[in-house]
This record gives structure tokens, C-alpha cells and sequence, in this order.
């Protein structure tokens, strides 16, 4: 599942910076704002944008928003760790795409 994960993080902040470039606000600043980081915890593995909290994932690679840090939103579930192509990142949250 950790690598599945660090995929997971590769392709957000790849598509972060995508959407950067192609509204032309690339600066270094903003790059810098989307890189991501993984923090392991006891229930869900945290990722985070920039400084910022974005998505949380459970032990079952279930991909969820957050209300709060430390608190995922289960309204929020973006799929799994294996269906990560089925969204795209770049936004502010996560859209569906057609697959």
C-alpha cells in the first residue's frame, strides 16, 4: 500500500502544478505551495499540500477530504489508492473524470 500511496502523492503534485502552468501562475512561490508531503498515523495516512491538510487515506486505501486536521470528511471520499486515475487533482478538490 506505501507505494501505491507515494503514487497517489506523485500525481497530485504533478497535476497541482499542471494547473499552475496552464493558468499561468507557475512562479517558484506556487510551485513550492504544491508540493506534498505523507505523514503516517495511527488510523490514516495524511496527505498534505503544501503546509496545508488535503486528504486523508485509511488502512483500507479508502481516499477521503477533511473537515479538520486529523478529521476526514466522509462526504469527501474520492475513491481508493487503486483508482486514483479516475480523478483529477489539480483543482481544489479532486473532480471525477470520465474513464
Amino acid at each position: 500500500m506505501e507505494n501505491r500511496i507515494k503514487k497517489f502523492a506523485e500525481v497530485l503534485e504533478r497535476q497541482q502544478i499542471e494547473r499552475l502552468k496552464a493558468c499561468n501562475l507557475a512562479c517558484q512561490c506556487n510551485i513550492d505551495a504544491c508540493k506534498v508531503s505523507i505523514k503516517e498515523g495511527s488510523k490514516y495516512v495524511k496527505v498534505n499540500v503544501g503546509s496545508s491538510g488535503k486528504y486523508m487515506i485509511d488502512n483500507d486505501g479508502n481516499i477521503f477530504g477533511i473537515k479538520a486536521y486529523n478529521v476526514i470528511n466522509k462526504k469527501h471520499h474520492y475513491g481508493t489508492v487503486d483508482t486514483i486515475e479516475n480523478f483529477y487533482w489539480g483543482n481544489y478538490k479532486a473532480k471525477r473524470i470520465n474513464v
